[in-house]
């Protein structure tokens, strides 16, 4: 038999660790959300200026927060997680300042972010006294048995104990307000036995009285991602289907990006009975990273799905999130990375320049504008003009590229359609020069080498076969023509058609 697959065993210790279901039981035997289909966006939440700002090596300065809050009420967002104003004074100082200032429009809610211990719980609801805005106290807990042995020190009778605890004391100190919701998180869920979540959760929307009309939110976190997508769905349904009062709690995730599968993790979640995603704007967060909320969004617009955030100035957003958090984000980031919508491949330069012909014509063709026409151009899944970008940078050319790429910004830079057989000719020259240099060709250049090669090479002699002439954007006429000589054909051109054929003896 063929050995397909010559791979040996590796001197990796995976031996130290145990598979997802050694550590927690996965109780869902028949599911449902393998055949469900995502058709509205989620509630985002957006955790930037707290789990986002905990993970970064200089956490943001109050002009920095001010900056990334006011971004994200200008995109659209309806909750934001502000703080942790129990942690620090600048995170205090910062929720006081949303308070007192009106920073925030009225029709968004603020989220502030506690452990399940008294004394903390005081100083985070002081932070919102007097809050104009709908308010969400975010309680949580880990409840994991890991971290409740060797964390936390307590069994799950004490851990529950403290937990109601500090639900209680929420409710005593705000629950005549009428503005101020709760938020139950029993961190690292997905390591927690799912019995367990299920009497936490209970316990939690019995005392907080969660009702239709005063809904509590049960937020549970992949805070280690430790398993395959499928099994964090299959989690969050087991929790859709058996939670008490269902009817009167907004079911939430945050995953984390650990396996690299935060955004797989969030969209199997929604499908799963999720209906409000916590995350970061371009996957900030502890280690590698909190869900990335942008790259979930744009997933849903590049299904026809609206997402409910403005995201048409995306290079804006990146500008600004790069400033508030000091870090850059990366060039092939989906959908926001300076590379995501640039082909080098001259296969894919082809057939994305063939797409935006067909676009162009089909829009003639119809008299639907072509930004409202439906989209098909291969290789680029959205339109990056629905993100604020120009087509400048699609096509870029470089050792790999063809000859679709090199006609692609010549027509686009300077307004020339070369002939096929000239694509041909001139793709070699670039070819040449590229594997030399091992470096892109701007435009400019690909324009000076195209001059060099048929405008300024010496006269041939031959038979003229063909010639054609085009135009540039500037008015300048060039023509170029087609030769054979005993040693095989060829190309020449000049500044008209005189110069032109004058150039072949």
């Amino acid at each position: 038999m063929y050995r397909w697959n010559p791979q040996r065993p590796s001197p990796m210790p995976s031996h130290r660790y145990r598979d997802v279901y050694s550590r927690v039981p996965v109780p869902l035997s028949e599911r449902d959300w393998p055949g469900n289909r995502l058709t509205q966006a989620p509630l985002w939440v957006p955790v930037d200026l707290r789990d986002g700002n905990q993970a970064l090596a200089e956490p943001m300065d109050p002009e920095r927060k001010r900056r990334f809050f006011r971004l994200m009420v200008e995109m659209g967002y309806k909750e934001i997680e502000v703080g942790y104003p129990s942690a620090s004074q600048t995170d205090y100082d910062f929720v006081r300042l949303i308070a007192e200032t009106g920073l925030a429009p009225q029709d968004v809610t603020i989220v502030v972010f506690t452990p399940a211990r008294r004394d903390l719980i005081e100083r985070t609801v002081q932070s919102v006294a007097g809050m104009p805005n709908p308010v969400v106290i975010h309680m949580y807990a880990a409840t994991a048995p890991v971290w409740r042995e060797v964390v936390l020190g307590r069994d799950r009778d004490e851990l529950t104990a403290m937990i109601v605890a500090g639900g209680a004391d929420i409710l005593r100190l705000t629950g005549d307000r009428e503005d101020v919701r709760f938020e139950f998180s029993p961190e690292v869920f997905n390591l927690t036995e799912p019995d367990y979540v299920l009497d936490l959760c209970s316990a939690m929307t019995t005392l907080w009285e969660a009702s239709p009309d005063r809904p509590v939110i049960l937020n549970l976190p992949a805070t280690v991602e430790v398993a395959t997508p499928n099994v964090y769905a299959d989690q969050i349904e087991y929790v859709h289907q058996n939670l008490d009062r269902r009817d009167s709690v907004i079911l939430s995730v945050h995953p984390h990006n650990d396996r690299g599968t935060g955004i797989a993790c969030a969209e199997l979640a929604l499908l799963a009975g999720a209906q409000r995603v916590e995350g970061c704007i371009f996957g900030n967060g502890e280690r590698t990273g909190n869900v990335d909320i942008a790259t979930l969004a744009l997933n849903l617009h590049a299904q026809g799905i609206d997402p409910m955030i403005d995201f048409s100035d995306i290079d804006r957003v990146r500008r600004e999130v790069e400033h508030c958090t000091r870090m850059p984000v990366h060039e092939r980031h989906p959908y926001v990375g300076d590379l995501v919508h640039t082909a080098f491949s001259g296969t894919h330069q082809d057939a994305i320049r063939k797409g935006f012909a067909e676009h162009r014509a089909r829009a003639a063709a119809t008299g639907v504008p072509a930004d409202e026409l439906e989209w098909r151009v291969p290789y680029l899944p959205i339109d990056p003009a629905d993100l604020g970008r120009t087509y400048e940078a699609v096509i870029r050319v470089n050792s790999q590229s063809g000859k679709g790429g090199i006609a692609h910004l010549l027509s686009s830079e300077y307004g020339i359609e070369l002939p096929r057989r000239l694509q041909i000719d001139f793709a070699r020259h670039v070819q040449r020069h590229t594997d030399r240099t091992g470096a892109e060709v701007t435009a400019k250049e690909l324009w000076q080498l195209l001059r060099e090669v048929y405008l300024d090479s010496p006269a041939v002699t031959g038979e003229v076969l063909e010639h054609t002439s085009c135009t540039t954007d500037s008015g300048e006429v060039l023509t170029f023509v087609e030769y054979a000589t005993p040693d095989g054909r060829g190309w020449i051109g000049g500044r008209g058609i005189a110069e032109a054929l004058a150039r072949v003896g």
